[in-house]
């Protein structure tokens, strides 16, 4: 009776979590599977015209535009991005009064996505931006970085990976702190110096941690659209032109929310897709201990 009660108890208060996950997730995601087959402009009625949504999409070279720039800007953001938390949750791990800089360096991860990006125009403009004032003082004249087609996706990236990397350090942080000591005291007794220990023991330990950062920063760098949306408009010439972007454009700017719904569910198995060759192969690299 007692374990009956404790489930029953255990499962109103998570019952907010479910409902929301339910009414605010599994509901629209059914939804936009069956608009992707419709042909609805958003007002009125809908009529079902199979699969000729997907279609129009594969054929569509703007959506093959959107998803070259959304891997390119993946490709940047994933490894400088987790790299550089490693790197800085290695350094802050034993530093005194560590809580503070937690909250430093997490700062921007709570901050509007569109107040970030109004600051990062500022700073990225190609004539008066500080970056190219602080670059003409070692010599070096920057680039135009948002309205070059060569520069805007880095340029992104650059502001995404600074938005970001509170976030991925707290992480590292929490994962640094559950290894234990005693490793470290046994390579130390066999003279292992902080490289080696790093090598051999943070980097194997703290694998499941890697991973877990790893899909998730897959998965939200296959979803930017604010950056984009905020700083460039998916210009100059679509160059930042990413795929979230190209599905707003379709529903809201197009209103034909059955191609936006096509490309979403597109985006969708793509990410699955990434997601379960992640699972697949983390046997080869994720090392969970005993």
């Amino acid at each position: 009776m007692a374990r009956k009660n404790a489930n029953l108890w255990g499962f109103l208060f998570i019952s907010p979590q479910l409902l929301g996950l339910l009414f605010f997730s599994l509901v629209p995601l059914i939804y936009a599977f069956y608009l992707s087959f419709t042909d609805w402009s958003g007002f009125g009625s809908s009529s079902f015209i199979g699969i000729s949504n997907y279609i129009n999409q594969i054929n569509n070279p703007d959506f093959w535009k959107a998803m070259v720039n959304t891997i390119y800007y993946m490709f940047l953001v994933v490894p400088i991005g987790i790299a550089l938390a490693l790197i800085l949750a290695v350094a802050l791990n034993k530093v005194k009064g560590k809580a503070i800089y937690r909250v430093f360096f997490f700062m921007p991860v709570v901050t509007s996505s569109v107040s970030v990006g109004v600051i990062f125009m500022w700073i990225l403009n190609g004539d008066f931006g500080i970056l190219n004032e602080l670059l003409s003082y070692i010599g070096i004249t920057g680039p135009h970085w948002l309205t070059d087609t060569k520069w805007v996706i880095p340029s992104i990236a650059l502001l995404s990976i600074w938005w970001g990397l509170g976030y991925n350090m707290v992480i590292f942080l929490a994962g640094l702190q559950g290894i234990s000591r005693s490793y470290y005291e046994a390579a130390e007794m066999d003279g292992a110096n902080a490289i080696q220990k790093f090598r051999h023991i943070t980097l194997p330990l703290l694998t499941p941690t890697t991973f877990f950062v790893t899909i998730m920063t897959i998965i939200s760098s296959f979803q930017v659209f604010d950056q984009a949306f905020v700083m460039t408009n998916g210009g100059p010439a679509k160059a930042s032109y990413t795929i979230v972007f190209h599905i707003y454009d379709q529903a809201f700017v197009d209103f034909t929310m059955g191609k936006s719904a096509a490309a979403s569910m597109i985006l969708f198995v793509i990410i699955l897709i990434f997601t379960l060759i992640q699972f697949k192969f983390q046997k080869r690299w994720v090392f969970y201990g005993e």
